[in-house]
């Protein structure tokens, strides 16, 4: 027994090298019957969309809208990679659909060229970057060559589009880039008119705590009302996004304004729920990035009484991890009376950055967080959960 008992880890890398053939050559199976596939389906428009965020949220927002005018298939939930593409592919996409929309996620440079040679996308989407993945994908380069859309243009065919985020500045790069290699068909997006070339932006934007309402007004002088049952004024550059698609596909704004009324606020992945005690929590815990963190504590700003954020440190930013949780740090101060920082490693850089404009502790077990919350929290007041935060704590809260 002590003799196995030494020779464990040697045995377990023994079987993983046995089995890694095996796993590599069924992956490279799977991988090629999906674009054998999709190759014998010629006629569907495949949408591919990209970015360091909005991702899923506008694939969702897209998805509604053009499934009140066409048979569309999406990929599921957060399956963004090719095994997971792949799987969709094998198991839903059918004949009859007419357009099917594929979120693509890498991380490293070639990941979304590996995507668009299975998938052949005609159109594709960048809905945003930032640096929170930087430290996988090694450079900038690499980040802005796949997340960043470099990849997802070069893919599209002569009679394809590319739709860009010009709020974003790497968007922006990318679009001016794109000049020197050849024609490729781009349109830009934005909250206002007043970016070069933009197609598409809104005025008379109105947020609250229960949906977005806009003017949408486009280069050609179309024009529409927009009402969604989402919260969050950054959820306008993803609807915009997806109405400048859905527009490029024939749907007139005045069809896509009715079908936007079908978005559900769970769609936009920020989900205002009742807590413990009447106490309001805004759930946009299923993952955070430097972007979506400022963005969630404007929404956070949008309700009365006292306001409280739980995050943990933000990973995968390189170099600049510091400065950028020194900002968030900065954003909190504006918004909140307390933050609790669930992991330690960047927790004196938020501290820093909100001095001593809010209280900022660290706290990691959940009952001292649940203890933290209720006696300083009561009905009305409310609450962020940013990013990943202990499955005991959502259940202390009884969401």
């Amino acid at each position: 027994f002590l003799v196995f008992d030494i020779l464990t880890p040697v045995i377990v890398s023994l079987l993983v090298l046995l089995f890694q053939p095996i796993a590599v050559i069924g992956r490279n199976v799977v991988l090629k019957n999906a674009t054998k596939k999709m190759a014998s389906l010629p006629n569907i428009i495949v949408i591919g969309i990209t970015g360091s965020y909005g991702k899923t949220t506008t694939k969702e927002f897209l998805t509604t809208i053009l499934s009140s005018k066409f048979n569309v298939l999406s990929t599921k939930e957060h399956k963004n990679s090719e095994m997971g593409i792949a799987s969709t592919i094998l198991n839903d996409l059918k004949p009859e659909n007419q357009i099917f929309i594929v979120e693509m996620g890498a991380y490293k440079k070639g990941g979304i060229k590996l995507l668009c040679d299975m998938v052949k996308p005609r159109l594709g989407i960048v809905t945003g970057v930032t640096v929170q993945h930087l430290s996988l994908f090694g450079s900038m380069e690499n980040l802005l060559s796949a997340e960043g859309g470099y990849e997802l243009a070069k893919a599209l065919p002569s009679n394809g589009t590319l739709f860009l985020n010009a709020e974003n500045k790497y968007c922006l790069d990318l679009y001016k880039k794109l000049n020197t290699y050849g024609k490729i068909n781009k349109k830009l997006y934005a909250e206002n008119g007043n970016k070069l070339n933009v197609e598409i932006w809104a005025e008379d934007v109105e947020t609250s705590s229960t949906n977005l309402s806009f003017v949408s007004l486009t280069r050609d002088k179309q024009m529409a009302h927009f009402k969604l049952n989402v919260l969050g004024k950054h959820n306008l550059q993803n609807i915009l996004g997806a109405i400048l698609i859905a527009k490029e596909l024939g749907m007139s704004l005045e069809e896509i304004s009715k079908a936007c009324q079908n978005i559900k606020p769970p769609q936009a992945g920020t989900i205002v729920k009742k807590g413990v005690h009447g106490i309001n929590v805004i759930d946009s815990s299923y993952s955070s990035n430097p972007d979506g963190a400022v963005a969630d504590l404007d929404c956070l700003r949008l309700f009365s009484g006292k306001r409280l954020v739980i995050m943990p440190c933000l990973i995968e930013l390189g170099e600049k991890s510091k400065e950028i949780h020194y900002k968030i740090g900065q954003k909190i101060a504006e918004v909140c009376d307390l933050a609790i920082v669930t992991t330690k490693d960047k927790f004196e850089d938020i501290k820093k950055g909100a001095q001593s404009n809010c209280e900022v502790v660290f706290l990691e077990d959940p009952q001292e967080i649940f203890n933290k919350i209720t006696t300083f929290f009561k009905e009305g007041d409310t609450v962020l959960l940013e990013g990943r935060v202990p499955e005991k704590l959502l259940k202390l809260l009884k969401l």
